[in-house]
């Protein structure tokens, strides 16, 4: 198959067995909704409502606070009982809409646009903004924003990530297999909005039937092609995908994607754009993978955004055994969470629960300098070294030694057998040069 890949990484177990092989199952409407008025990179929306307003599904609540922000969307109909701070999938308290329902899933008017494609690529991008569309592989950068770049940054590629390297998830898989159409249209869409020649879908090898349906779908089309891509982690991370699919090296310091003329897009976000530009459909729902050893029956569900962690799981039929740790996305970069009245949010691509066993951390102990985490950092960066200057203080020499670059994919802290807690380190390093970025 000519499988690619790029250097370094891991090979952790994919655990994805328990949830694979689930079709995609419709959530019940939730009673209540929370809508955190942040899912994305940027600046936050801003409520447009009032506790006491109804609200129909799709409605606009909250406006963009900026270019580099999205709107949010009711995602049911019902009246809005609070605007508070609320527990996020971040792990920390942010504010966030509550809506409880009326059962009745009241729509504002949608519209079937057969034309769609015949749109100029601004009302293209206009149609992606208004339905309030970021990244929902994880970054959750806004969309309309990454289709738009300098005139000098020309874009040649778009590469869809369809890879799914984190452990446990399978939702993306999912979507690859029930909705490969609308992915594609998606992909079209993004090729015109950019004006790029090529697209380029990329699926790991450990899921060789969404290969195989993908390559069926785009046999005939010379502009697209399906590129195989090794097992490894962190493979859908931007750069690395860019590399392992074009070649291309996308630099340090900074470097984005369009300075190689690529745009990366998440399979998910392609049918979100698809139905937004079509359908003029607001992004109020997704896929989301339930999932763990301990969850009765794992699965892949459809739900609205906002729906709390708790009906998410109660629609898994719970847990075998007590529950040790919660986790938002993925083993590897989502984030524990302490309460299941958090809600998913556009981003949310998983929600995992682990024994106490399972969630147990080994203490740190001093490091062995075995170079492990050089040998395996997807970015070449020295982990133990910047872990060891945020450690100190030193923030002026962890930026030297790279700690920006740092995509915190966890694979230093995966291998390191001193269980140095690298990744947490270098949170604290980047939130510090942050601050002292913002003071001058």
């Amino acid at each position: 198959m000519g499988i690619k890949s790029f250097p370094g990484g891991i090979h952790p177990h994919d655990f994805k067995h328990f949830s694979k092989n689930k079709a995609i199952e419709k959530i019940p409407l939730p009673k209540k909704v929370v809508i955190p008025i942040s899912q994305h990179i940027g600046a936050p929306s801003k409520p447009i409502v009032k506790v006491g307003d109804e609200v129909l599904t799709g409605q606009c609540i909250a406006e963009p606070g900026g270019f580099v922000s999205i709107p949010m969307h009711a995602s049911i109909s019902g009246k809005i009982t609070k605007i508070d701070e609320f527990n996020h999938p971040t792990g920390i308290l942010a504010t966030g809409i509550e809506i409880t329902g009326d059962e009745q899933d009241k729509w504002i008017e949608l519209e079937n646009d057969e034309n769609y494609f015949d749109l100029s690529a601004d009302e293209m991008k206009k149609r992606i903004a208004d339905a309030g569309i970021c990244g929902m592989g994880g970054a959750g950068f806004p969309t309309h924003v990454k289709l738009s770049p300098p005139a000098d940054k020309p874009i040649d590629t778009i590469i869809l990530n369809g890879v799914e390297c984190e452990p446990y998830l399978t939702a993306d898989y999912r979507i690859m297999l029930e909705r490969a159409d609308d992915i594609i249209s998606g992909l079209k869409i993004f090729m015109k909005i950019v004006d790029a020649k090529t697209g380029i879908i990329g699926i790991e090898a450990n899921k060789p039937d969404a290969i195989k349906i993908f390559r069926k779908l785009v046999k005939k089309d010379k502009n697209i092609k399906v590129v195989g891509l090794k097992l490894k982690y962190p493979q859908g991370a931007e750069k690395q995908l860019i590399y392992a699919a074009t070649k291309r090296k996308v630099p340090n310091k900074g470097g984005l994607p369009m300075e190689v003329g690529v745009v990366v897009q998440n399979v998910g976000t392609a049918i979100a754009v698809y139905e937004a530009v079509r359908y003029k459909r607001p992004l109020i729902d997704r896929i989301i993978t339930v999932s763990g050893k301990i969850v009765k029956e794992p699965k892949n569900i459809k739900a609205r955004i906002g729906t709390l962690s708790s009906d998410l799981l109660d629609f898994c039929g719970g847990t075998t055994e007590e529950i040790g740790k919660v986790i938002s996305g993925g083993p590897m970069m989502g984030f524990a969470i302490p309460f299941l009245d958090t809600p998913m949010t556009k981003g949310s691509s998983g929600l995992l629960l682990f024994n106490r066993k399972e969630a147990h951390k080994d203490d740190e102990s001093t490091c062995l300098r075995c170079a492990r985490c050089v040998d395996i950092c997807p970015m070449n960066l020295v982990p133990s070294l910047i872990a060891n200057s945020v450690r100190y203080d030193d923030y002026d020499l962890a930026e030297k030694y790279g700690v920006m670059d740092c995509m915190k994919c966890g694979s230093c802290a995966y291998v390191c057998p001193s269980h140095i807690k690298l990744i947490q380190w270098i949170d604290i390093g980047k939130i510090k040069i942050n601050e002292k970025n913002v003071k001058k």
